[in-house]
């Protein structure tokens, strides 16, 4: 009984908003569509995908809808090309130490005679400072994929209108059966266009 009340309760409350019908007519003095009519380019998608391919962010310039998505991309490939590079760095020092102390040289993590860093901690230490360095290389390159595939989804849908007027309003309908002794209850999805 819980969960349909629960399951009413959400249906209820729910109210879905998504695409306007460009067919309707307004009625105004003169009769117009219902929005502004956007010819349809089946190649703008590719069109941002491979600007979004040749320079990050372009395709979201191309898309207009760069306000707030460059920032991302750019923040977002510029801390992880940092990172690369200072575990690059730091795993090139722990490197240089270890084949140092292999081959009976002094390194900087000696002082004195005395091993700061142990063999061990620094095989450790060049070993998760290389999957650092793979994971931020891994990011960078996940970011690039994820913004050419944004400019393309983006400029595929940016050419559908996505106007409030489709909703979603559920109602309860009591059952008006003659031949039941207890009313049914049901339940109705009305989509409006």
């Amino acid at each position: 009984m819980k969960k349909l009340f629960y399951i009413l309760f959400f249906l209820v409350c729910t109210t879905v908003y998504s695409q306007k019908d460009s067919t309707k007519v307004k009625k105004t003095s003169q009769l117009q569509l219902a929005g502004p009519r956007v010819q349809y380019n089946p190649l703008s998608p590719s069109k941002a995908a491979f600007y979004s391919a040749i320079l990050p962010g372009a395709g979201q310039i191309y898309n207009n809808r760069y306000w707030w998505q460059l920032p991302l991309i750019y923040g977002g490939m510029a801390t992880s090309i940092y990172f690369f590079i200072e575990n690059s760095n730091e795993f090139d020092r722990f490197r240089t130490a270890f084949r140092r102390r292999k081959a009976g040289l002094p390194d900087e993590f000696t002082v004195n005679g005395t091993q700061i860093i142990s063999d061990a901690g620094l095989e450790s230490a060049q070993r998760q400072l290389s999957q650092n360095r793979d994971l931020s290389l891994l990011t960078t390159v996940l970011i690039y994929v994820l913004q050419v595939v944004e400019a393309s989804v983006t400029a595929h849908l940016i050419q559908f209108d996505d106007s409030d007027d489709l909703t979603l309003s559920p109602a309860a309908i009591p059952s008006r059966d003659a031949y039941d002794a207890f009313p049914k209850m049901g339940l109705t999805l009305k989509y409006t266009f």
